[in-house]
């Protein structure tokens, strides 16, 4: 990011409804970045989000990652990794969407890639950079004493008479809860509880996944994910107890100020060199806690 320090240069992979409705405003929108071209696998689509934010389509991404400092990508997550890579051997930074891939292999080889290139990374975790639910993490993480916490993430978008542009999603389709509001579930507890150590894993009705967790801290937390909810029963919570007493967490602001956020934490990482707490080795984590958890469902 050094020839264009002041302003870099951002492009997006991707052209679906969440690049369409987070990702390209969010960049379009923002001061301290200029937002340099969309690339996606339907070039009309491309042409059109490009448009749309009076940036330029690209037909071909290594050309994108040519003009561009870096790249955010709204992928799903085995077509993100392999792109990924390219991208951090082209010199790009990264800002990624979760899950950074589903197999631990796809995932270790963009930590690899961005730790040989020298890049920064950031893996746009919802909750961790939302106005509200930011400040609460880090202040149940600097509290001591926690007991045991209980993460639901229930969404109804395979519900009868549900309609969510995502659930046309094959990825979302194949892999379900697990895979899609999982990482949300972990990138709050393990800040606050620690590493997990091990994983039990249930199955329940449709796409439901139950989780036993222990962490490094001693608490054990618990976490029920799905997308096939009742709508009636839909909502994310996420509740600790302990030595302090109940901490619930606050209801969260949107997208695309939070996906603002994310592009400001990857630009300190790049400008001071430090990690951030949500890189692509946290991605890594993630990915090998569900893929642990996945094994057992299987089974």
């Amino acid at each position: 990011m050094t020839a264009s320090l002041i302003r870099p240069r951002i492009g997006l992979l991707g052209t679906g409804p969440w690049a369409a409705g987070t990702q390209a405003p969010a960049l379009a929108a923002h001061p301290g970045v200029d937002f340099a071209g969309v690339w996606g696998r339907r070039p009309e689509a491309a042409a059109a989000l490009a448009a749309a934010h009076g940036t330029t389509p690209y037909d071909d991404v290594d050309t994108l990652f040519a003009a561009c400092d870096a790249v955010a990508i709204a992928l799903p997550p085995d077509v993100q990794a392999p792109l990924a890579v390219r991208a951090a051997e082209a010199g790009c930074h990264l800002l990624l969407d979760k899950p950074l891939a589903t197999t631990v292999t796809g995932a270790r080889e963009v930590v690899r890639a961005a730790e040989k290139a020298g890049v920064a990374s950031v893996i746009f975790c919802t909750l961790r950079f939302a106005t509200g639910t930011t400040e609460w993490i880090a202040e149940q993480a600097a509290a001591d004493g926690w007991f045991t916490a209980h993460a639901r993430w229930l969404g109804a978008l395979y519900s009868p008479g549900a309609d969510s542009p995502y659930a046309a999603s094959p990825w979302r389709g194949e892999k379900g809860a697990l895979w899609d509001v999982g990482p949300h579930a972990l990138s709050v507890l393990l800040p606050v509880l620690g590493d997990v150590t091990s994983t039990t894993a249930a199955a329940g009705l449709g796409d439901t996944a139950h989780l036993v967790l222990r962490h490094t801290s001693g608490a054990t937390s618990t976490v029920t994910l799905s997308l096939s909810a009742p709508a009636a029963s839909a909502g994310a919570t996420v509740e600790l107890r302990g030595r302090a007493g109940v901490a619930e967490l606050p209801a969260w602001g949107g997208g695309t100020e939070s996906f603002g956020a994310a592009v400001d934490a990857l630009l300190h990482a790049v400008r001071t060199g430090e990690s951030h707490p949500c890189d692509a080795a946290f991605g890594l984590r993630l990915t090998e806690i569900l893929a642990e958890a996945e094994s057992q469902l299987r089974r």
